[in-house]
């Protein structure tokens, strides 16, 4: 049988023959017998390919792009009979040093592949790297041969999720979350019953792709590491972090993290990656040179007239993410994290700068969000943007849609935290954000808001009611680092007490803090450990603090035994009431001919919500008849009192033959705090109840069972 004539080497170099290759798809990708490497650069006057044996410090062979191998302005050739297992891959970029012109190649420098699929050389979390080494990120070749069996995405509708953020390393670091490997993918399938027993059916991962711990690292004040521990500086968009593998040091964090994926499927929970496209680990001039920037600076940065780096991340440079090239670069990453690790979603970091052109001025029409929101491959993955940068664009309500992306919603956090702790002249926003925002999201449904009390960037949830201001002085950045607008209160004791009277007020809060997002409309989304009441002693910006400070404490779990039940019922309440999860906004109006709109706001007495600017109440019917799909719901009402008296309330009356029974009191001390579903006892008088200070009452309107 006659083979095709380009499977055929044409040159040879040092025992390795090779050929010119193809110039897409990027990166390095298996053919027969060989391997193409393929790498684009617009302003490089040639290439070399650096080819390593793993582990070794020198290269074992260096082999030029031929000018006849280039096409356009991608460097494309074709390797024969390497060990595919044993080999990294880097590249030299040779051109021009004009910094003022955007040019900063560097012949001496290794560059890593900006598509490596895999990255070598920081195999093991926290291993003492070797400054000396000649390429600290090394490309390697990756087999894709994971068998996904029958797995599918979940594919659960917006609605229905219930998001769950967590980092890889601090859910099961800590001694207590004896898993056997702990801080890693396989330690989060162990948890899997934990997730599972919440009520959780999306994890939101911080970044997974490849990343330097030892970025910036330095010792604080009592000699110990501080690291980049959350990751948000990217080395390789494609390649699953390491040092989060158990099997990492075995090359296999690919087929980990997907193993873990595929087991999280099965157990109907989808997975969300926190991906960071707004800028790289490169840093600024003063940065290391090791990918972008020696590969085609110009491109890969936003640049100011004279060469410097734009900062709209806060972190030293700006990605171009509009430039064709960097757009093609972004569109291919989400591509592959879909369809070959089944990813479910997206939550974009800082995702304003991903609207900004060139010179970093917004676009009307970004092309980017515009290409990701229409893919065909990505039509069925969730898009989330952090709808606001460093930068100062602040897009939340505004952020370019195109029908499809949903945001964090900021704003819905802060008016929730200012309510939560008394503030006056909130009821009418309160109002907005219960609805989901409509205010904010009037053509794109309520599933456009990701609703969130606490997130990994600022206070937990137990520090949200105990501390009135950061303290982040742990960080070695004189409490600088951090935001200072956290809405915080600490009920009167900054810090851990012994004041029994304080702690039951904490507790009261973090409940109604739970209970205020899972009550909204919209995506309800919860940070890792605030179901046990998981404290970072007041620090809000743990981004380098591997250690205790950011792990989960799983002896919280018998501890604060009460915190975990009230979230674990309260998620079952909303997945049992089809009226908290509307995929279109509520219209005040009564559309089915039930006597009653699908919302109605009410104070303490029904009909009449009391709107003036030292109001601290606010309640709301939701009228069960009022169900976009399926059978009617029960009637739902909600009394929420910020202020610190008791007041008494009366609900409004229901149709005949139903009545009132008590879901949930956040002012009443377990178990009276929450109450299994169909198990709701009658509310004892219909005409003069009370709700407590500080506190939330949910009611359920149906026929006794």
């Amino acid at each position: 049988m006659e083979q095709r004539i380009d499977f055929y080497p044409t040159h040879e170099l040092g025992g390795l023959q090779y050929r010119r290759g193809q110039p897409l798809p990027f990166g390095a990708t298996m053919v027969p017998n060989g391997v193409n490497f393929s790498i684009y650069s617009n302003a490089a006057e040639s290439c070399t390919l650096v080819l390593f044996r793993k582990g070794e410090a020198e290269p074992m062979i260096e082999i030029p792009f031929l000018p006849e191998f280039k096409t356009g302005n991608v460097f494309a050739m074709v390797v024969f009979d390497l060990d595919y297992e044993r080999i990294e891959y880097g590249y030299r970029m040779d051109g021009p040093f004009l910094p003022d012109q955007g040019h900063r190649f560097d012949r001496t420098k290794i560059l890593s592949d900006p598509y490596a699929k895999i990255l070598g050389g920081r195999d093991v979390w926290r291993a003492q790297p070797d400054w000396t080494n000649i390429y600290r990120h090394r490309a390697r070749l990756l087999f894709q041969d994971f068998d996904w069996e029958e797995d599918r995405p979940p594919e659960i509708p917006f609605q229905d999720l219930v998001v769950y953020e967590m980092h890889v390393r601090g859910f099961t670091r800590h001694p207590s979350s004896g898993a056997r490997h702990p801080g890693t993918f396989a330690a989060i399938r162990e948890k899997i019953p934990h997730l599972k027993s919440l009520g959780i059916n999306c994890i939101e991962l911080l970044p997974i792709a490849e990343f330097d711990e030892w970025e910036g690292s330095r010792r604080d004040a009592n000699g110990d590491w501080l690291v980049n521990y959350w990751g948000y500086s990217t080395a390789g968009f494609m390649a699953p972090k390491a040092g989060y593998a158990a099997t990492g040091r075995f090359g296999m964090q690919a087929d980990e993290l997907k193993a873990l994926i595929k087991e999280l499927h099965r157990n109907g929970i989808e997975v969300i990656l926190d991906v960071v496209f707004n800028h790289t680990g490169e840093g600024n001039e003063r940065g290391p040179t090791l990918s972008f920037r020696g590969i085609d600076n110009k491109t890969y940065y936003m640049l100011t007239p004279d060469g410097y780096y734009y900062n709209f991340a806060g972190s030293g440079n700006t990605l171009n993410c509009n430039h064709p090239v960097v757009r093609n670069l972004v569109l291919d990453c989400i591509r592959y994290w879909v369809s070959e690790y089944h990813v479910d979603g997206f939550r974009f970091d800082l995702a304003s700068i991903l609207g900004r052109d060139q010179s970093g001025a917004p676009l009307a029409n970004p092309p980017l969000l515009e290409t990701l929101a229409y893919d065909p491959v990505l039509a069925r993955t969730k898009l989330i943007a952090e709808a606001w940068d460093a930068g100062g664009l602040y897009q939340v309500g505004s952020f370019p849609a195109y029908g499809r992306w949903a945001e964090w919603n900021g704003k819905f956090r802060d008016a929730a935290r200012k309510f939560l702790k008394g503030d006056a002249g909130l009821v009418g926003e309160m109002a907005q954000r219960i609805q989901g925002s409509p205010d904010l999201y009037a053509y794109r449904g309520p599933t456009a808001s990701i609703n969130f009390m606490t997130c990994h960037d600022g206070f937990t949830l137990n520090d949200l009611v105990s501390y009135n201001d950061k303290n982040n002085e742990g960080n070695g950045e004189e409490n600088r680092d951090g935001a200072n607008d956290n809405n915080s209160w600490n009920c009167g004791h900054d810090g851990e007490t012994d004041d029994a009277e304080i702690n039951r007020l904490r507790r009261r809060q973090i409940k109604n803090a739970m209970t205020l997002v899972m009550i909204s409309q919209g995506v309800p989304m919860i940070l890792m450990g605030d179901e046990l009441g998981r404290t970072q002693r007041g620090n809000n910006n743990t981004y380098c603090q591997d250690n205790e400070l950011s792990w989960v404490n799983w002896d919280l779990l018998e501890r604060n035994a009460d915190l975990f039940r009230f979230t674990q019922k309260m998620i079952a309440f909303r997945k049992a009431h089809p009226v908290l999860r509307r995929r279109s906004h509520l219209t005040q109006r009564d559309l089915v001919g039930s006597g009653y709109a699908d919302i109605t706001f009410h104070g303490t007495r029904p009909w009449w919500a009391d709107w003036s600017g030292s109001s601290r109440v606010l309640a709301f019917l939701l009228c069960g008849r009022h169900v976009e799909q399926g059978d009617a719901d029960d009637y739902v009402y909600v009394i929420m009192n910020m202020h610190w008296e008791a007041l008494p309330f009366q609900p409004p009356a229901l149709p005949p033959g139903l009545r009132w029974h008590v879901s949930a009191n956040t002012g009443m001390a377990p178990p009276e705090d929450i109450h299994d579903l169909g198990a709701e006892p009658r509310l004892a008088d219909e005409a003069n109840g009370l709700v407590g200070p500080r506190s939330i009452i949910v009611l359920v309107g149906r026929a006794d069972s």
